[in-house]
């Protein structure tokens, strides 16, 4: 498929917080920017008159959006952050550099200093972060100097100026946050044991400090000085909230690629996120047009070889959502818990968003692409011998008897034909009886057809279950078109879709586009015939004890009479009968009522 406009691209962006990327028509990278609503965001670029004509020039050189869907709004930040230092957009200019969050430094030299910064200069000292608060750096240095006695002055103690005695002691020595190293009173060892400690925490390694916090607070509360106490506390709740880190900067993930897909019956789309030192630096799906019915399994390994040679990865460790094949050299690890879970469900909703975004765009440019695929996903999942190009509905209502009327709903392609839906009034019935009112209408419905020489659908649904549908094939087999078009009955209950001659039903999966198609003909069905069924009947006809029930309304008592045949059955109903009908409040209204003893 050729690349959408980019007001198709626009219509089709999720409402999820994100990260969006502007590109020219020669495929360069333009703009990274954060959203807490890729829609209104991005469409705001196109919709605003923009006073700064840098952004008036950026927004006429926008060829193609790509968008990557990620799980909070920090997260969004954190990826925009490592999206721009990697790819240096033009018009970005605010994050080019390091400079843009705070930063934890544990400096290269004899006695190593801990501080914040948002300079990085690269002299082999450690760097972690970015971080997105500052209040979180400032606690957790708050932490680290509470555990571990660290020096803050900036001498050079080198072991010779030490032993010449070049330093004395400062403050912080006789407040007991310094041990002294300046006048060799703390060996290089010990101080160095510290550190590695203090390098435990920054990766993310909180329970021993979490532990160390809690008897501290205690501490303090046992000696009253609750003050304090409460300092401690809302100390241990920020590094609480700050355990539950963000997947997008993760220590514990470093370089790995992480692949996903979801495919349906002619399309799979695989969604490729690389990490690189626990950060996320790309995303990109690939659209796969299936040839044959290749599994999931196949396209996926394919996928995987054509990513990783397109983006020159050399990652030794893989993250996918089953077991694949890809040699000795690669690592496949199908994670089940935890953070490496969590990166593998980032990269699934993306590649479902992408394949949600490609649906909405073939909707309009391509529509009878949409309606290929609908039907022959029908064809497959109802083990029809033809597309089910025109699918026809009948249902009946009735209420005690009185009015009995049917209705017949029509859907072509996939979608509702209103101008061919029918009304019956029954018309050789006496009474509430549905398998005879079905057999009448449908022997009419279709006897008229053949009169008049019309094109017969190549599915009938018919709203009930194996009464109904045995009551329809009677008139189908009068009309002599019994094999020359296919009829289930769907009972409500279970969603169960029963078959001529089969005394097994089939059940669909429950989120199918079939099974949701199938339904709205049902649902439509009964709006069209409850609709002429309200029409008809005059208004005392509903004249009923049901009337006085408080909360019970003309809607619900057509419901039950429809379902139950009479006032009797319903005052005589069981309490999850009733429930079944009207749902649990109604039902115990009505239960109430005529049960009050």
């Amino acid at each position: 498929m050729s690349e959408p406009t980019l007001e198709i691209q626009l219509k089709t962006l999720p409402n999820e917080p994100g990260v969006y990327q502007y590109f020219d028509e020669d495929g360069t990278i333009l703009y990274v920017g954060k959203a807490k609503n890729l829609k209104k965001r991005v469409s705001s670029y196109f919709t605003k008159q923009h006073d700064y004509g840098k952004t008036r020039v950026l927004v006429k050189k926008i060829a193609s959006i790509k968008h990557i869907v990620v799980n909070t709004e920090t997260d969004a930040l954190l990826l925009e952050n490592n999206l721009i230092k990697k790819h240096q957009p033009r018009y970005n200019v605010l994050l080019k550099d390091d400079k843009s969050y705070p930063w934890i430094c544990i400096k290269n030299e004899r006695f190593p200093r801990v501080f914040s910064t948002r300079r990085i200069i690269k002299d082999g000292s450690d760097y972690f972060g970015p971080y997105t608060s500052t209040k979180t750096v400032s606690t957790l240095l708050d932490l680290i100097r509470g555990l571990y006695k660290l020096r803050t002055c900036n001498y050079d103690l080198s072991q010779e100026k030490i032993d010449a005695g070049k330093y004395k002691v400062c403050l912080e020595y006789h407040l007991g946050n310094c041990k002294g190293p300046c006048e060799g009173f703390q060996t290089l060892e010990d101080y160095d044991e510290g550190i590695k400690a203090i390098k435990e925490i920054l990766k993310g390694n909180f329970k021993e400090s979490l532990t160390q916090f809690k008897l501290q607070m205690k501490e303090f509360a046992e000696a009253m000085q609750y003050e304090d106490a409460h300092i401690i506390k809302e100390k241990i709740q920020i590094l609480e909230n700050y355990q539950a880190k963000s997947t997008i900067v993760n220590p514990k993930i470093s370089n790995v690629d992480v692949f996903s897909i979801v495919s349906d019956e002619g399309y799979a789309y695989v969604n490729f996120l690389q990490l690189s030192y626990g950060s996320i630096i790309r995303s990109h799906t690939l659209e796969i047009k299936k040839k044959l019915q290749e599994s999931d399994k196949e396209l996926l390994e394919l996928a995987i070889v054509e990513l990783r040679q397109r983006f020159h990865s050399t990652s030794k460790e893989i993250f996918v959502p089953f077991k694949i094949n890809l040699g000795e050299d690669v690592k496949v690890v199908v994670p089940q818990l935890g953070d490496k879970k969590h990166i593998l469900d980032l990269s699934i909703r993306n590649a479902k968003y992408y394949r949600m975004d490609q649906l909405k765009q073939v909707k309009i440019v391509d529509p009878d692409r949409h309606a290929n695929r609908i039907m022959a996903q029908m064809k497959t999942d109802l083990r029809l011998a033809d597309e089910p190009r025109h699918i026809e509905c009948f249902d009946n209502s009735n209420i005690q008897g009185t009015h009995p009327v049917a209705a017949c709903v029509v859907f072509k392609n996939g979608k509702p034909s209103k101008k061919d839906y029918r009304h019956f009034n029954i018309k050789t019935v006496e009474g509430p009886d549905d398998f005879a009112s079905m057999e009448e209408v449908v022997y009419r419905r279709y006897k008229r057809m053949l009169d008049e020489g019309s094109s017969l659908p190549q599915l009938i649904i018919i709203d009930g279950g194996k009464g109904q549908l045995s009551s329809a094939l009677k008139s189908l087999d009068v009309l002599q078109l019994r094999n020359k078009i296919a009829i289930i009955g769907i009972a409500k209950r279970l969603e169960e879709l029963f078959y001529p001659d089969d005394p097994i039903p089939l059940y669909l999966d429950k989120k199918s586009e079939t099974l949701k198609i199938i339904q709205q003909l049902r649902n439509e069905a009964h709006r069209f015939g409850i609709e002429h069924h309200r029409n008809k009947r005059s208004k005392t006809a509903l004249n009923t004890e049901l009337e006085t029930i408080p909360g019970i309304g003309e809607k619900t008592i057509v419901e039950l009479l429809k379902e139950f045949k009479s006032v009797k059955r319903i005052a005589n109903a069981k309490l999850d009968e009733l429930e079944d009908v009207v749902g649990v409040s109604r039902a115990q209204k009505i239960y109430n009522y005529y049960h009050k003893s």
